[in-house]
């Protein structure tokens, strides 16, 4: 099998975002992982200066809905190829009067209100304790703020993104208690990817792009796909310009936040218990912190 290709930066496309255009020496490639297939193949390609590593979230064609997601995979084929950081690029709704239709924002704290979903990459018999105060990247998010404003964004900096299962939207009820709750946006697909992507030890950060004021509001009662898409596809744009603008900025070492060493002191399993497949099939991260196995 050939080797593939290390990339340090990935971008995950969420809804109306299926190619990055821009990029230069482009290929594709298919990524097994333990976990299944990702969503669709992963686009590598030059974009500024920087090797970039792009993946449809929902699969191109938009065929996957945000609790079918791949998740474990996604965020596993991502690692396998060497990335350390995520941008991800979501639609959301808004929460609140100033995050308006159009709006960008990079939040700074989850809730996930999901039900369904597979949020880690240890099965059972390995217990995994990783710290996620902060589930997004300071740093990864101080640097899409920047270049959200280079990019002429209306950005805001900072927020609570409540993730919720779908695939359908709130109704007004769920919608008002999210407000009273403090949340600021809301959204579908955040988690697991945050959480995932924290034991994978990459750093994690979110583009949301606003495209309605979900269900609370006296003047935007009503949301329809059709009215998103109108909204989403002038976002998609801008988000796009912001990735560009973001790509330039990235150190090329990561000092300065926790993401790195999320695992050093989390694996709670006494080393020689954790399950031989475990050992296999997350070996891309365990591997660091576990002694040689008996025979190797």
């Amino acid at each position: 099998m050939a080797k593939l290709e290390r990339v340090t930066i990935g971008v995950i496309g969420g809804s109306g975002v299926y190619q990055m255009e821009g990029l230069a020496d482009v290929k594709e490639v298919r990524v097994r992982t333990p976990f299944g297939n990702p969503s669709d193949v992963i686009v590598i390609g030059t974009l500024g200066n920087r090797r970039v590593a792009f993946l449809p979230r929902h699969g191109r064609g938009h065929r996957i809905k945000p609790h079918e997601l791949p998740a474990r995979a996604n965020i596993y084929a991502l690692k396998s190829l060497g990335v350390e950081r995520i941008i991800s690029m979501s639609a959301c709704g808004s929460l609140r009067e100033d995050f308006a239709p159009l709006d960008i924002v990079i939040p700074d704290q989850l809730y996930d209100h999901t039900r369904t979903r597979q949020s880690t990459f240890f099965d059972p018999g390995t217990v995994v304790h990783i710290s996620f105060a902060e589930p997004f990247c300071p740093e990864l998010s101080a640097v899409l703020y920047n270049a959200a404003q280079k990019a002429g964004a209306r950005v805001h900096r900072g927020g609570r993104l409540i993730v919720i299962e779908g695939p359908q939207f709130s109704t007004k009820a769920e919608s008002e208690t999210y407000r009273q709750w403090g949340m600021d946006i809301i959204g579908m697909t955040a988690t697991p990817e945050a959480k995932l992507a924290r034991e994978a030890e990459i750093c994690y950060a979110t583009v949301a792009m606003v495209t309605d004021y979900d269900v609370w509001h006296p003047a935007h009662e009503t949301v329809t796909v059709e009215m998103i898409v109108q909204v989403l596809l002038k976002n998609v744009e801008m988000g796009k310009r912001i990735i560009r603008y973001a790509v330039d900025e990235i150190a090329e070492e990561r000092t300065s936040c926790p993401c790195p060493n999320a695992l050093k002191d989390a694996i709670i399993t006494v080393r020689d218990q954790i399950p031989a497949k475990t050992r296999r099939d997350l070996a891309l991260l365990l591997d660091k912190y576990l002694p040689p196995r008996k025979g190797k």
